[in-house]
């Protein structure tokens, strides 16, 4: 990485780590590598979506030909959402592709991912299933969402329907993972859920 690279990110380091309106956004930053090509981020959900109350973890690599080329982007918290992948935690955002602009910075990429989450953009997908459930179930689509938040992001929504379907299919020896995935892919249906699992 240049010279040039590694000041420019060490100031984009320190304004979004020193930035009071970025605190109080729940947006965090830190440095995992000391030759800064990799940092971690956390968001937190935003209010009135259903990842209200969730810590969402990102990584964050920066490429040696950072700034003219974005950073690479990816939850490391699992997450159910239209525009991230929920087996790897790819993100489908414009910003991270073909519209970064040098001008752009991790302040911008951390607000626009946050943004994301509150308004999802279901005709461009990451993840065909959810963004399917989105558009044709879009209640199953919340709850289940604040369902994985709960789970793998640390909220307090409960819903006492799922954690008991969950609590069979864990029962019939499947891992809690995959039990979930496959209850959330198939809409809580119980009995279609158990067929894609053991068939």
């Amino acid at each position: 990485m240049s010279n040039i690279a590694q000041q420019r990110i060490q100031r984009e380091f320190r304004e979004v780590v020193k930035s009071k309106e970025i605190a109080d956004s729940g947006v965090q930053l830190e440095l995992i590598r000391d030759d800064l090509t990799e940092l971690a981020g956390t968001i937190a959900g935003p209010p009135d979506t259903p990842y209200q109350g969730g810590k969402f973890r990102l990584e964050i690599k920066i490429p040696d030909t950072y700034p003219f080329n974005p950073p690479k982007v990816r939850f490391i918290t699992k997450i159910w959402h239209p525009n991230i992948s929920s087996v790897t935690g790819a993100i489908c955002l414009d910003i991270l592709k073909d519209q970064w602009a040098a001008a752009m910075t991790l302040r911008t990429v951390l607000l626009s991912i946050q943004a994301l989450l509150a308004a999802p953009e279901p005709s461009d997908p990451q993840d065909a299933v959810v963004a399917r459930q989105y558009q044709e179930n879009n209640g199953i689509y919340r709850e289940t969402a604040q369902h994985w938040t709960t789970v793998y992001a640390g909220s307090s929504y409960k819903n006492a329907t799922f954690d008991n379907m969950l609590r069979q299919l864990k029962d019939m020896g499947v891992e809690e993972t995959a039990a979930l995935v496959a209850l959330s892919s198939c809409a809580w249906d119980l009995q279609k859920a158990t067929e894609t699992l053991f068939n």
